[in-house]
């Protein structure tokens, strides 16, 4: 995605409701002199990309993001991942450009979807974990 694309989509996954060009237009106008037919052909192109649905509303369009910017974030770093010809040194490398904050998030998101049952590296504990890690939990609790 282009830096005028992302600006485009920042208003729409702020915002988080069908937009008009207009009312995008009167946004980034407040950063920068845009024309309505840039932002026009700039929500065209996302629509054609697929990160939009456009709706009509009369002679206009209303346009919506298709998935969440944590999506978006998603794919491209699985995208940067699935280029690299060494993915666990491409992991290693990321990780070590990432900030404390960032790590304990990584952290909390590999519990989140290893589950609670999980054993930590180093924990001692018997694994107990589910076979199926990304399914939900069963009814009697565990």
């Amino acid at each position: 995605m282009g830096e005028l694309e992302d600006a485009v989509m920042t208003r729409v996954w702020k915002w988080n409701r069908p937009v008009t060009v207009r009312e995008v237009l009167e946004d980034l106008q407040q950063e920068r002199s845009i024309a309505y037919t840039t932002v026009m052909t700039v929500l065209d192109n996302l629509h054609q990309k697929g990160w939009v649905r456009r709706e009509a509303e009369g002679r206009a369009y209303r346009y919506e993001a298709v998935s969440t910017r944590a999506a978006y974030a998603a794919a491209l770093m699985n995208d940067a991942w699935s280029q690299s010809d060494n993915p666990a040194a491409a992991l290693v490398a990321f990780f070590g450009m990432m900030s404390d904050e960032q790590r304990t998030a990584l952290r909390d998101a590999v519990r989140i979807v290893q589950g609670p049952e999980e054993t930590e590296p180093g924990d001692t504990r018997p694994d107990t974990a589910p076979e199926n890690p990304g399914s939900a939990p069963e009814a009697d609790g565990r």
